[in-house]
């Protein structure tokens, strides 16, 4: 399977997306690149700083910026934050020029996954089920306008790759035999 397009992982922080990334653009030989990492390279600290020094306002925008000079580079694949999808902006330049997979993974899932991390300055802001709920409330209805929805695999990332690659396949490739991933 070849396209000429980025490949844009969009859901929220334990989806799956930077780890999921990695193994599909391994499979699709296309580079992977993580927004988050972009992010912080460009403005010289972590998320963390950014929030605390200059809001999520600040940061919003710069990762707008990042993610739209990134989408004008060679086709890759690309792991936004949690909120990259959420911006208007963002989400109609990723429609324009690539395609977009949502990582879709329940709220148990998502628990599991950020628990031991403290990189999340959004789960700083409360018992962190009930943040990662009331996001899934917020968000889930504009993470399904992606063009795909792939749900994350509790057995592997690789697991969710293949799953990836199959919607994918289907899409770029119809009649490839693959079983249809509902939008």
């Amino acid at each position: 399977m070849r396209t000429d397009k980025s490949i844009v992982l969009v859901g929220l922080m334990g989806s799956g997306k930077s780890a999921v990334g990695r193994r599909l653009a391994r499979r699709l030989a296309m580079p992977f690149v993580d927004a988050d990492e972009e992010i912080t390279a460009a403005a010289g600290c972590s998320i963390n700083d950014i929030f605390e020094l200059y809001g999520e306002a600040a940061f919003r925008d710069g990762e707008r910026k990042v993610i739209a000079r990134l989408l004008d580079d060679a086709p890759q694949v690309l792991a936004t934050g949690g909120g990259a999808f959420m911006d208007p902006d963002t989400r109609a330049r990723i429609a324009d020029t690539a395609i977009s997979v949502w990582l879709r993974a329940g709220l148990d899932t998502l628990v599991a996954r950020t628990r031991k991390r403290d990189h999340r300055p959004l789960l700083n802001e409360g018992d962190p089920r009930d943040v990662l709920d009331r996001l899934m409330q917020e968000r889930y209805p504009i993470y399904a306008q992606a063009d795909l929805t792939v749900d994350s695999r509790e057995e592997s990332a690789d697991a969710t790759a293949d799953a990836v690659v199959e919607a994918l396949t289907d899409l770029l490739e119809p009649g490839s035999g693959g079983e249809s991933v509902p939008r």
